[in-house]
């Protein structure tokens, strides 16, 4: 009887393991948290918006080819950039963060970002470096929705401040 038990309970935690390995960290990778269905972000007027399947894959962007490791965070991937230029992208993670990210533009041009996060797990600051030449992003007044996700903050760059929104929607 106990052993028909354990197995029982073996064949159900199957599919869960299973599930547990097909997840996906492009949530994560675009700052937030949970079941997230979509986020749609504006800044100076752009809005952008990107879809994720219920295990966390993004469904809906402007990225392509996209690389993942075998824990299922995003490694490398194409996007269309700057008046449709092609660029290649590459992510470093840390403990479930990107810590950086490089853009290459073809024809030896690339910039790397690194990021530091706040006690919230949230951006505090981006530091980027276009050949050698560093700007620094800090990032202040942040709002968190109930789920602790930011869904607005205060960019500035150049000396010139951005306030980004965000629209956050949840699976159930």
């Amino acid at each position: 009887m106990i052993k028909t038990c354990a197995m029982m309970l073996a064949m159900l935690a199957l599919p869960f393991a299973a599930q547990a390995q097909t997840k996906f960290h492009d949530v994560e990778a675009n700052e937030a948290t949970g079941p997230v269905k979509s986020i749609e972000s504006s800044v100076m007027g752009q809005s952008q918006t990107i879809t994720f399947s219920q295990d966390g894959k993004m469904t809906g962007g402007n990225l392509k080819n996209v690389v993942y490791d075998a824990d299922g965070y995003i490694k490398a991937a194409e996007m269309e950039g700057f008046q449709g230029m092609e660029m290649k992208v590459s992510y470093k993670w840390e403990n479930g963060k990107i810590v950086s990210r490089t853009m290459d533009m073809g024809g030896g041009r690339s910039f790397t970002t690194t990021i530091k996060y706040n006690e919230k797990g949230a951006p505090a600051s981006e530091s980027m470096n276009f050949g050698g030449q560093a700007m620094e992003n800090p990032y202040t007044n942040y709002k968190y929705d109930d789920h602790g996700n930011w869904i607005s903050r205060t960019g500035s760059m150049m000396g010139q401040e951005m306030e980004q929104v965000r629209t956050i929607k949840y699976y159930e």
